[in-house]
């Protein structure tokens, strides 16, 4: 059996990364003011960075891939020889991203496809989806790999440190009167995901606290797998040696990557963010 493994641009998956695994990724879109782009395929992260950070730039907003267009990956994977598709998606928490998906597979009731709900975002959904191609490549029937998959979602860790709540509140991520808060007592917010939530695990008040922090939060338990994330203009290659020097039982560095945000995160999270998602390892 060939299986495909298609996922979402929220999964900040670099390009030549998902090329490289063979993973079909749908766009989101983003929109700034009049102009509306689709995520990776006319607009890059370089070019979302530059166009959010610069001058009077208009606050953008996402949207979700249409149904049709996760129809039209699943019959382009199906097209190309695949005998069964597993979807990973992010979080429907957070997105109508996975709604999507599963209404595009109910479109192709003859057809073999599996939709997974991460519970998670960014590298979250990718580091998922990275095991799926995995799994395939060693002949595990679509279900099965669906079904680990599923088993793993709660292996899966993110912290990041945010320069500013402030995007958050923008983008409808975290409650008004909570967004003020942190503003007003000018913290440096550490957020996590907990199903399928956006929540802060910590408030340091200083840049350099919260760094640390996030350095304590991912270093805590044995890790499977890590990837850095962060947004401009964070120094982010610092931070990974610093946490890999730090982690218990130390971390293969093929399993170690390091990326930005991109433009279907971005938003939400604004320049300056620092932190990674994690695998945790199973002891």
């Amino acid at each position: 059996m060939k299986i495909a493994v298609v996922s979402d641009s929220t999964a900040d998956m670099p390009r030549a990364t998902a090329e490289a695994a063979g993973i079909r990724m749908v766009a989101l879109s983003v929109t700034f003011g009049a102009q509306t782009f689709r995520v990776g395929e006319d607009l890059s992260t370089d070019e979302f960075w530059a166009r959010m950070t610069a001058p009077d730039a208009p606050f953008p907003t996402t949207a979700a891939p249409s149904p049709g267009a996760f129809q039209a990956a699943f019959e382009a994977a199906f097209a190309a020889g695949a005998d069964a598709i597993v979807c990973v998606n992010i979080t429907e928490t957070l997105s109508a991203t996975v709604s999507s998906a599963r209404i595009a597979a109910g479109m192709m009731p003859d057809r073999e496809i599996h939709v997974l709900d991460t519970g998670t975002v960014s590298m979250g959904v990718g580091l998922l989806a990275l095991m799926a191609t995995e799994l395939a490549a060693t002949g595990t029937p679509a279900a099965e790999v669906a079904a680990r998959l599923e088993s793993r979602k709660g292996d899966i860790d993110l912290y990041v440190g945010l320069d500013t709540i402030a995007y958050l509140r923008k983008g409808g991520r975290i409650s008004g009167p909570r967004a003020t808060i942190g503003t007003l007592l000018s913290v440096k917010p550490i957020i996590t995901v907990r199903e399928g939530l956006v929540e802060i695990a910590d408030k340091p008040r200083t840049r350099s606290r919260a760094r640390e922090r996030v350095l304590e939060l991912l270093s805590a338990r044995r890790l499977e797998r890590l990837a850095i994330l962060y947004s401009p203009p964070a120094d982010a290659k610092a931070f990974r040696d610093e946490l890999v020097a730090r982690l218990p039982g130390g971390l293969d560095p093929a399993h170690v990557s390091v990326q930005p945000i991109g433009p279907s995160v971005g938003p939400h999270i604004g320049p300056g963010a620092l932190g990674a998602v994690v695998l945790l390892a199973r002891d």
